[in-house]
């Protein structure tokens, strides 16, 4: 049963078993503090490592985490069976690295009162990543903007914040990989929803979890081909 005021916490992973425990219980002792129902709901997309048998483990003292595995890599495919599995109405991403500032969940679980879907910007906060990864995200905005004409300044899947029934409308129009969060961006801003973008504060060193090059041309492909479908 939905629960409007609770949240989900939704991180998918792959491969994480360097960090998965210790970083959960620091999330975990962040969210005591938390007003509201909330749970923390892990998607293994693909792991081959030792994370599925790490979330069994600490799930056992953990009662408010919840995890799930999906034997193929796809973050779009499991960020959609989470919004299926999710408690509660209001969903928030983050990456299992704690890379984005956890301010976050509680500021998007309360502008999630009168939005749609938040968008937190690393571009407009403060952001300690590689300057080639600074570029490539910087010319995708860029070209975003200019096909689309949505100029918000962030489509990357950690600190971002949805209300369930919205994304329940564009669900089918959603990729399987890392595509689904521009996808669902234009078509919610295209039909008018509550769209809000704040700052936030990455400290993001460690490398890419994805092949940059081929990330590279897959997004990019995808943008060309989101423009010629809906122009």
């Amino acid at each position: 049963m939905t629960e409007t005021q609770g949240l989900t916490v939704f991180i998918p992973v792959y491969n994480e078993e360097a960090v998965l425990e210790a970083n959960l219980r620091t999330l975990f002792r962040f969210l005591d503090g938390f007003g509201a129902p909330c749970e923390v709901l892990v998607a293994s997309n693909g792991s081959t490592d030792a994370t599925v048998g790490i979330l069994e483990k600490i799930a056992v003292d953990l009662p408010r985490l919840r995890f799930f595995h999906l034997p193929e890599k796809g973050v779009g495919a499991a960020f959609k069976e989470g919004v299926r599995m999710g408690s509660f109405e209001y969903l928030v991403t983050v990456d299992m690295d704690l890379s984005i500032n956890l301010d976050f969940i509680l500021q998007a679980h309360e502008l999630l009162g009168s939005h749609e879907l938040v968008i937190g910007s690393k571009i407009t906060g403060d952001q300690q990543r590689s300057a080639l990864r600074k570029a490539a995200s910087g010319a995708f905005i860029a070209l975003a903007k200019s096909l689309l004409g949505i100029g918000f300044h962030d489509y990357s899947i950690a600190a971002k914040a949805y209300r369930r029934d919205m994304v329940e409308r564009y669900i089918h129009r959603m990729d399987d990989l890392t595509f689904y969060v521009v996808q669902l961006v234009f078509h919610a801003h295209r039909d008018g929803a509550r769209i809000i973008e704040v700052p936030v504060s990455c400290r993001d060193t460690r490398g890419s979890r994805f092949n940059l090059l081929h990330e590279g041309f897959y997004k990019f492909g995808k943008l060309f081909l989101l423009w010629l479908r809906e122009r």
